[in-house]
């Protein structure tokens, strides 16, 4: 029985969990990842010995390598996770966020359409975003709300999701589309607010916090994440997108101050960590929420991850894993990024 499947951007925080999560469930996995900055080795240490588990470096976008790896390893689901994440990234560089999120993806699904022309016994699973509805004040996002991208990542993913949508209307591809909230566990970039905040706190440095701090997310632990994408590949409908959220959200202050006081019963907290506002993100949206009805209703999945147990055992990974930031360069640890 063929059990393989193909986890796209493997080597980054969502994927390495995800290819965790396949290979403890006896899958074969085949992780392929260009290697960017946000990719690391230390996310894979793990399992890179594990005879399930195989690594090929490539950009999605690789028509040639993709079709090769497509024939060789006959996947039953590709998990597209790659992508370029970073809205602060993205304000100072847009073009690399279009090139990967938007060109690559659609270099990379017209060789899945080819394949599948060949072979039926498959599907895509495209992994997306929350912040595609954009500034969401009041309610949560179902997923026919429309489309309201303020960053270039958010449109960029946008994007994305119109354009592999489009192949399962237009070419009749099996097709499913996710759209998650903010993701925080182990593993995770120091670019992102909260291992940026303990790698502060565990560093004896002010805590940033955008404009007055009362931006808010819905939170959602990688490993609610991943069964919920497990959930998605078993049972859910071909064409129809999931909302994936904890119906928790937190604003930035409250996640600074909590993560502090988990640091205090930790660790000695240095002088110098205290927060600290700084100049707004330009176009910084208010508020992420989606309504996650949806999956739990059809797919029988719910978050089950309490946010402040999840940043408990958050804090905990970064303290026992210190040499994780030693893998990144300090530059993109420190380097403040998207202030135009």
């Amino acid at each position: 029985m063929n059990k393989n499947i193909i986890v796209t951007g493997g080597m980054g925080f969502i994927g390495s969990n995800l290819v965790n999560l396949l290979l403890k469930k006896n899958f074969k996995v085949i992780n392929i990842d260009k290697v960017t900055y946000s990719s690391n080795s230390y996310n894979t240490k793990n399992f890179e010995k594990n005879k399930n588990y195989r690594f090929i470096k490539s950009d999605i976008g690789n028509s040639t390598k993709i079709k090769k790896i497509l024939l060789k390893y006959k996947p039953i689901v590709i998990f597209n996770l790659a992508a370029e994440t970073h809205v602060d990234r993205s304000i100072d560089k847009p073009k690399n966020f279009i090139d990967s999120n938007i060109v690559s993806v659609f270099n990379f699904i017209e060789e899945f359409k080819k394949y599948y022309e060949k072979e039926k016994k498959t599907k895509l699973i495209h992994i997306s975003t929350d912040e595609v509805f954009g500034d969401v004040l009041k309610g949560r996002s179902k997923e026919n709300d429309p489309y309201k991208p303020s960053s270039p990542y958010a449109a960029s993913k946008a994007a994305s999701d119109h354009l592999v949508y489009s192949y399962y209307r237009t070419f009749n591809l099996p097709i499913i589309i996710t759209n998650c909230s903010n993701n925080y566990g182990p593993n995770q970039h120091p670019e992102k607010l909260i291992p940026k905040l303990i790698y502060n706190i565990l560093n004896n440095l002010p805590l940033p916090i955008y404009g007055n701090g009362k931006n808010s997310r819905e939170w959602i632990h990688v490993q609610d994440h991943c069964k919920a994408l497990f959930k998605v590949f078993r049972k859910g409908k071909i064409g129809q997108t999931y909302n994936i959220g904890s119906n928790q959200n937190l604003d930035n202050i409250t996640i600074a101050k909590t993560l502090l006081k988990i640091g205090q019963k930790k660790i000695h907290i240095g002088p110098k960590v205290k927060l600290k506002y700084i100049k707004d993100r330009p176009g910084h949206d208010k508020r992420y929420a989606l309504n996650s009805n949806k999956i739990k209703k059809k797919l029988n999945w719910s978050a089950e991850t309490i946010v402040e147990e999840g940043l408990k055992d958050t804090f905990n990974w970064y303290l026992k894993n210190k040499s994780y930031f030693n893998s990144i360069k300090k530059k993109d640890i420190i380097k403040r990024l998207g202030n135009k």
